[in-house]
């Protein structure tokens, strides 16, 4: 049975990894706390090097998805140059 999901997408700058030091605990304690509350199912950074990052929110989160972006350290900071929500419906697997 089809499941539907939301999909939080960042785009990073070039040289992310020299300047996510300062800000990454705060980046994962903030994703850790949206998995906690049920609403984040996964969470990664796409690419080698990374490119962006790709999130999985459990259906009906915009709001929360919304909060999670503007309090985000990455984005704040700067090393978020893009980013883009989409309904994802999943038709196989977890």
């Amino acid at each position: 049975m089809p499941r539907a999901r939301l999909v939080l997408t960042y785009d990073y700058v070039d040289d992310i990894l020299e300047k996510r030091g300062p800000l990454r605990d705060e980046h994962l304690a903030n994703i850790t706390r949206e998995v906690e509350a049920g609403r984040l199912l996964s969470a990664g950074a796409v690419g080698d090097p990374p490119t962006g990052a790709l999130f999985v929110w459990t259906e009906g989160n915009e709001d929360a998805i919304a909060a999670f972006v503007a309090a985000d350290p990455y984005v704040k900071g700067g090393l978020v140059t893009g980013h883009d929500v989409q309904p994802w419906t999943v038709v196989a697997g977890a």
